[in-house]
């Protein structure tokens, strides 16, 4: 039985895996991981039921300095994800210079009075000498309770970060259900399935003027799921870009998805998708609304 509950967010710099790890915590796909820069864009909570406790995991956008609405919105998602849970994850590669976007999420853990644990990421990438410095530099930075070094990719130190985690669980009812892995709606997480294969497929000027809305997702008496698609871009330049030719592109990511969606559902899927224009979606309050997105 749950006796006691962790929230916890996880905070860095864009593309330091922090969605991976969310993924490996709870050992379901919950978060798209690509290699480009704000692959996450909203927050993604996820729950994972160890033994007596129920760990909530938060993840955040990767912080940056905000260009368009889209990215005050994300800055936004993480000051309040810094703020009010038991403990905040800063994730930094293993790179001996604190960086300007660590220096700010250290200073809002420093603000807020939070618990913080550096997990430094990646460290089958360097030699244990290079790591030591590493960590001597952050140490000097600020007093973590614990600094736990992982490969999220690999699986490697998320056991030893568990455990560090739930010491930080307080006593208490859990907060979700046995079967509740995370609160994203199932039209959301398809919605992110397409887009991962978009920013895995396409070159990167055109990644962070994609959007996904699913304007349709129905079952069959049969199970079959139906689902349809609008991918939006900023430019019409890149509508043709995203078709290929001959729709090349299109129908590569549209198959990249579907296997993805159907072994998410657990059924077969049916996927249509459409490529429209909506110049600069991302400093609109409205298309950010619709598109899963809140704005001021």
């Amino acid at each position: 039985m749950i006796k006691k509950t962790a929230m916890v967010t996880i905070s860095g710099r864009p593309n330091v895996g922090k969605s991976t790890l969310l993924n490996a915590l709870v050992g379901e796909k919950i978060a798209i991981v690509t290699n480009k820069p704000q692959t996450t864009r909203n927050r993604i909570l996820a729950v994972l039921n160890r033994d007596e406790t129920q760990f909530v995991f938060i993840d955040t956008p990767g912080y940056h300095a905000p260009r368009t609405r889209l990215g005050d919105y994300m800055v936004k998602i993480i000051r309040e994800s810094v703020a009010d849970v038991d403990a905040v994850i800063l994730m930094v590669e293993p790179i001996a210079n604190i960086g300007v976007q660590e220096r700010h999420l250290i200073d809002w853990i420093k603000s807020n009075g939070v618990p913080s644990v550096l997990v430094i990421n990646k460290i089958d990438t360097v030699k244990k000498e290079e790591l030591l410095e590493v960590i001597a530099l952050y140490q000097a930075a600020h007093a973590f309770d614990a600094i736990v070094p992982i490969s999220a990719q690999m699986g490697d130190g998320v056991a030893e970060l568990i455990r560090v985690l739930d010491g930080y669980a307080l006593e208490g009812p859990q907060l979700f259900p046995d079967d509740m892995i995370t609160d994203q709606p199932e039209r959301q997480i398809v919605a992110e399935i397409i887009r991962e294969k978009l920013l895995l497929c396409m070159q990167k000027e055109i990644p962070h003027g994609i959007a996904v809305e699913i304007t349709k997702f129905s079952e069959r008496d049969d199970g079959i799921i139906d689902v349809d698609a609008a991918i939006y871009v900023e430019k019409a330049s890149h509508k043709g870009m995203v078709i290929g030719k001959q729709g090349a592109m299109l129908r590569t990511v549209g198959e990249m998805a579907r296997k993805d969606i159907e072994r998410f559902m657990g059924t077969k899927v049916y996927l249509e998708t459409w490529v429209k224009v909506k110049e600069n979606w991302r400093d609109s309050a409205h298309y950010l609304r619709n598109f899963g997105y809140t704005s001021e």
